[in-house]
C-alpha cells in the first residue's frame, strides 16, 4: 500500500486512490504463522494494526503493509500436505486442467506460491513438466524432495521475465490463495503475464469477499492476507494489465472462494478461450448486491462486534460451569480470532496441530501450547474448538472418538454453534 502524492494517509495499492474508509478494525495482532518457542516467552512481541480499508474508487478492501513479504514469507509454517482435503482438492483440480487444456509431456505447468509440492505432485505423476516459485525456503525443500521442482523466489515483474527466459513460459500458470498475499499486486500480476505463454491459461484461487461478508468470515483477515477480492475488483486489476477474466467457478473451499481464468487480451488467446456466461453472470450479481457501492461495506465492523461477545459468553459460561475447552488447530484464521477475543490459556487450556512444525510451539500473542492432537484424547475435555472451521466436517470425522466421553465440537464462525 501506498501513499497518495500530497497526502499523509495511505492510499490503495492497486489504483492509488486515497483510502478514507474503514472495512473492520480488529486491534493490533502479531503475524498469525510467528509461533513462539518456549524460550521467546518472556520476549517482547511485536504486534500490527488489523485494520482493513475499503478504497472508494476500485472497492479492493485491503490492509497496509507493515511487514515486508520477505519477512512473513521466507520461513513459513503452513505446509499445505497436512490438510488431506486440500490435497484432495488439488488433485481434482490437476486432472480437470489437464483434460480441459490437454496437457501433456510438450507442456509446462507453474505454480506461485507452489508450498510443499502439494499440487504440482499430481502433474508430475501426469508426466507433465512443472516448476514451482516459493518464496519460502524451508517449504520449498519439502517440494524438491518429493521430486517438484521449486525456485525459491518472489514474482514480481523482473523475477517472471527472468524465469521465463531460463524455464520458458508456462502453459498453465496456477496460484491458490496466493493472489491475496502480495503487497503490490501490480507487480505481482505483470509478473504473471511475464510468465504467460501467448495462448496460456493463468487460474488463480482465492477466498471470495462476499463470502467473507456474509459469512462473518473476520478471522481469515491478518497481516499476511493484504488483499481481500470481489470478482469486480479482481476483473479490474488483471485488465489494467493486459490480461482477461474468460471464466470463473465458485468453490466451497476457504469458507468459499473463486477460481478466476485468465488469458491474454490478444486476439490469438480470444480464439482459444472466449468469454463464458459465467464471468457475466457473476459481474451482474455482485453489482446486484452492491459491490460497487461504499453501503454494501458499512455494518461489518458492528456484525464482528456482536461474534465476539457471542464467542466469549460461551466460553465464560462453559469455564463456570466446571466445563474445560481445548482447541483444535493453529492456523492464521485461528490466530486472529484468538487475539482479537482476548482468549488465552484461561480459556483454552491447549490446542493441537498436525504440522509438527508448530507442536511444542505457543499460539502467537495469546500464548496458548500447542500440542499433537493425540493431546485431546488424553485430557478429555468438554468442548473442542474448532479453529480451522473451512475443515469442520475433516477435523469432526478425524477427531470423533471425542464423542466416546461425550465432549462436542464447538465452531466460533459465522457464529457460535455446538455440533450435535
Amino acid at each position: 500500500m501506498t501513499t497518495s502524492p500530497g497526502t499523509t494517509g495511505p492510499s490503495c495499492r492497486f489504483c492509488g486512490s486515497p483510502l478514507r474508509h474503514t472495512f473492520v478494525d480488529l486491534g493490533m495482532s502479531p503475524l498469525c504463522q510467528t509461533h513462539i518457542a518456549a524460550h521467546q516467552l518472556n520476549d517482547m512481541e511485536p504486534f500490527f494494526p488489523l485494520h482493513a480499508q475499503v478504497c472508494e474508487h476500485c472497492f479492493l478492501v485491503q490492509l497496509q503493509e507493515f511487514v515486508a513479504p520477505e519477512h512473513i514469507f521466507s520461513e513459513y509454517a503452513y505446509f499445505s500436505s497436512y490438510s488431506s482435503s486440500w490435497v484432495e482438492h488439488c488433485r481434482r483440480y490437476a486432472h480437470m486442467a489437464i483434460e480441459r487444456f490437454g496437457l501433456g509431456a510438450a507442456h509446462k505447468v507453474m505454480e506461485i506460491a507452489s508450498n510443499d509440492g502439494y499440487l504440482l505432485q499430481h502433474f508430475v505423476a501426469a508426466g507433465i513438466p512443472v516448476l514451482g516459485v516459493e518464496p519460502a525456503a524451508n517449504v520449498a525443500k519439502v517440494a524438491i524432495e518429493r521430486g517438484v521442482p521449486t525456485t525459491v523466489q518472489f514474482l514480481g515483474e523482473s523475477t517472471g521475465t527472468a524465469i521465463a527466459a531460463e524455464h520458458g513460459q508456462a502453459d498453465l500458470i496456477a496460484g491458490n490463495n496466493v493472489l491475496a498475499h502480495v503487497p503490490d499486486i501490480n507487480d505481482f500480476v505483470k509478473g504473471m503475464r511475464a510468465l504467460l505463454a501467448p495462448t496460456g491459461v493463468i487460474t488463480m484461487e482465492f477466498p471470495h469477499l462476499q463470502r467473507l461478508i456474509e459469512g462473518n468470515q473476520f478471522d481469515t483477515i491478518y497481516h499476511e492476507h493484504f488483499s481481500y477480492l470481489s470478482f469486480s475488483t479482481v476483473e479490474q486489476i488483471f485488465a489494467a494489465h493486459g490480461l482477461v477474466l474468460f471464466d470463473v467457478e465458485e468453490l466451497p473451499t476457504h469458507g468459499g472462494s473463486l477460481r478466476i481464468y485468465a488469458r491474454h487480451a490478444a486476439n490469438e488467446a480470444q480464439a482459444v478461450h472466449p468469454i463464458r456466461q459465467s464471468v457475466q453472470d457473476l459481474r451482474e450479481r455482485e453489482l446486484a448486491l452492491g459491490y460497487r457501492s461504499l453501503a454494501r461495506y458499512t455494518g461489518f465492523g458492528e456484525q464482528v462486534k456482536a461474534t465476539k461477545r457471542a464467542l466469549l459468553t460461551f466460553l465464560i459460561e462453559a469455564r463456570n460451569a466446571g466445563k474445560t475447552v481445548v482447541g483444535y488447530g493453529a492456523p492464521g484464521k485461528g490466530n486472529t480470532l484468538l487475539n482479537y477475543c482476548g482468549i488465552r490459556s484461561d480459556f483454552l487450556d491447549f490446542t493441537t496441530d498436525a504440522n509438527p512444525y508448530k507442536q511444542g510451539k505457543y499460539t502467537p500473542g495469546t500464548h496458548i501450547p500447542i500440542l499433537p492432537p493425540a493431546a485431546i484424547r488424553e485430557a478429555r475435555p468438554d468442548y473442542v474448538l474448532i479453529l480451522p472451521w473451512n475443515l469442520k466436517n475433516e477435523i469432526a470425522a478425524e477427531a470423533s472418538y471425542i464423542r466416546e466421553w461425550g465432549a462436542r465440537f464447538v465452531v466460533p464462525i459465522p457464529t457460535v454453534q455446538v455440533l450435535d
